[in-house]
């Protein structure tokens, strides 16, 4: 198991030296898909206690069904405690378990994400994100606020401009005041919608042309 997750960790740091030199496409003018199946938790077992840790790392051994679910939960639970490297090498195991272009990769990838943000790996963050929709020709909502906060980050400012303005485009009254933000985005924290509120300010001093 050990070596499994060391191999998986050199993997994952690879997507993150990719993710540096990838470029974007420009935004669709309209991001409508409501994308449900993607933006929520992976969950194989209930709960987050030592017993049901214990149980996912049983199912995740004995390759059982549900092994990538398992994965992915307890990848989670061990990036939010700060074990940054075995978190990485869990989600890399459940990529590698999880079927091409199935609901539950796009679910993987988009938590992946997320963690990989609060462990102060933007790059590594854009990376999976841009894996989630990959292939696919409906535009998720949570794509343009998402990418624009983290543009922003990687100080790619132009980009996370136009990406802002894809949002506006698409729901005009929703995003045009960061006041808004906290019931928009609960799912984020204080400081990720504080960066979002930096992007809406570089959009409403000059927002972008459309096309």
């Amino acid at each position: 198991m050990k070596a499994m997750l060391v191999r998986g960790l050199g993997l994952a740091l690879m997507l993150s030296f990719a993710a540096h030199a990838q470029s974007l496409p420009r935004p669709k003018e309209f991001y409508f898909d409501q994308d449900e199946a993607t933006t929520g938790p992976v969950v194989a077992i209930e709960g987050s206690d030592e017993p049901t840790h214990a149980r996912l790392m049983q199912m995740i051994e004995r390759g059982q069904r549900d092994a990538d679910r398992a994965a992915a939960q307890l990848a989670h639970a061990a990036m939010r405690t700060g074990r940054t490297e075995t978190g990485i090498a869990l989600y890399q195991r459940a990529l590698d378990d999880a079927a091409q272009r199935s609901a539950l990769r796009k679910a993987i990838h988009w938590n992946y994400g997320w963690d990989l943000l609060r462990s102060g790996d933007a790059e590594a963050a854009l990376e999976q994100w841009l894996a989630a929709v990959s292939g696919r020709l409906a535009g998720p909502e949570w794509l343009p606020p998402t990418l624009a906060m983290v543009l922003w980050r990687l100080e790619r400012h132009d980009e996370a401009r136009d990406w802002y303005a894809a949002a506006v485009r698409t729901y005009p009254q929703r995003w045009r005041d960061p006041g808004d933000f906290s019931a928009l985005l609960p799912g984020w924290q204080d400081d990720e919608r504080a960066t979002l509120a930096e992007v809406h300010a570089a959009w409403r001093e000059n927002p972008p042309a459309w096309p």
